[in-house]
């Protein structure tokens, strides 16, 4: 099947200038989206990161055509989605946070009507609906009713369904939520193997901070509808630093200790009692220095410990609260629908 619906002539498959959607409710504006300006190139594989109510959703669903922005310009595959919504749907797949097949449907049956419904010969959307159901591990259920299948297997149908057109970009919103850690992990793997093996660009919504850091090549951190960082996981990272932490004898020492830790180049330190923690880019190699230069000056460190930056350090380090924490706030009203992260 031809997927040559771009037009892009080797620009960015994806790109927002100040994309901005709000919401009325109860007399109020929601601020769902503000301003965002974005770029993707072919074959990227981007996660939208933050918490629930931050933007993550609507995002997409302007990207997918789904609703129109309030303000700003987006193009997807070269076509504008507003424009031209036909020619946007025709050049990607989506799967929503629901499920999208019905539940007495069986998953062959759901792959074909899907087929057929984007222009493919009834034998084509068989051999189509034979390879998805072979590359998602699906063919022993492939006669079952929908309402038969686990979690993770509604949820690989799900993205089998996505597929069905063969998309050059496709937009997963929330790809793993509800499924078990077994299942979380399986997804991840076929999402990586589109991306690597087959080509195609993905951008994904997530609030999991292992799947944006295990998936991701590169992550657009959004809260409050605008975007605060946009990295590789690893830049994000290393960019915050490791936190060196120490216990000393006593608080005396650890307030010395403190004092010297903050002539290092960049460090932030802070101390408690006795305990001192110092984050600090490349804090594994200011460590060993560290411990020496105390330990010449009577101030012997009782126990060190050094840890990695991860992307919640990060999310904390910008807005000053565990993204952990933020994604407790249960779902958010968007418009006059609720979505698990609907704004």
């Amino acid at each position: 099947m031809e997927t040559n619906h771009i037009k892009t002539g080797g620009g960015p498959v994806i790109r927002t200038t100040g994309l901005t959607r709000h919401f009325t409710r109860n007399k109020q504006t929601i601020e769902a989206v503000r301003g965002l300006d974005l770029e993707v190139a072919a074959g990227e594989l981007v996660a939208f990161l933050g918490p629930n109510g931050a933007g993550k959703s609507t995002t997409l669903r302007m990207l997918t055509t789904l609703i129109a922005p309030t303000a700003g310009s987006a193009e997807v595959a070269g076509h504008d989605v507003v424009a031209d919504r036909a020619a946007v749907r025709r050049s990607i797949g989506y799967v929503g946070q629901g499920n999208a097949a019905g539940h007495q449907f069986r998953g062959r049956d759901e792959l074909i009507c899907q087929a057929r419904a984007h222009g493919l010969s009834r034998r084509d959307a068989r051999m189509r609906s034979d390879q998805l159901l072979e590359a998602f591990d699906l063919g022993e259920h492939a006669d079952r009713p929908v309402s038969q299948l686990s979690g993770g297997q509604r949820r690989r149908l799900d993205v089998a369904i996505g597929l069905v057109q063969e998309p050059a970009i496709l937009f997963l919103d929330e790809p793993s939520t509800g499924l078990d850690p077994q299942n979380r992990v399986n997804l991840q793997e076929q999402v990586r193997r589109l991306n690597q093996e087959l080509g195609t660009t993905i951008v994904l919504t997530t609030h999991y901070l292992e799947e944006a850091d295990a998936l991701a090549g590169r992550v657009i951190v959004i809260d409050h509808g605008k975007v605060i960082a946009d990295d590789t996981a690893a830049g994000l990272k290393s960019a915050l630093g490791d936190l060196v932490s120490m216990d000393f004898a006593d608080a005396d020492a650890a307030h010395a200790a403190a004092q010297r830790a903050d002539r290092i180049p960049g460090a932030q330190v802070t101390v408690t009692d006795s305990h001192v923690a110092v984050r600090v880019p490349f804090g594994r190699d200011a460590a060993p220095g560290l411990v020496a230069e105390l330990a010449g000056a009577g101030m012997p460190i009782a126990r060190l410990e050094v840890v990695g930056p991860t992307l919640d350090d990060v999310f904390l380090n910008l807005t000053g609260r565990s993204l952990r924490e933020s994604d407790n706030t249960g779902p958010v009203v968007d418009g006059a629908a609720t979505e698990g992260e609907a704004a």
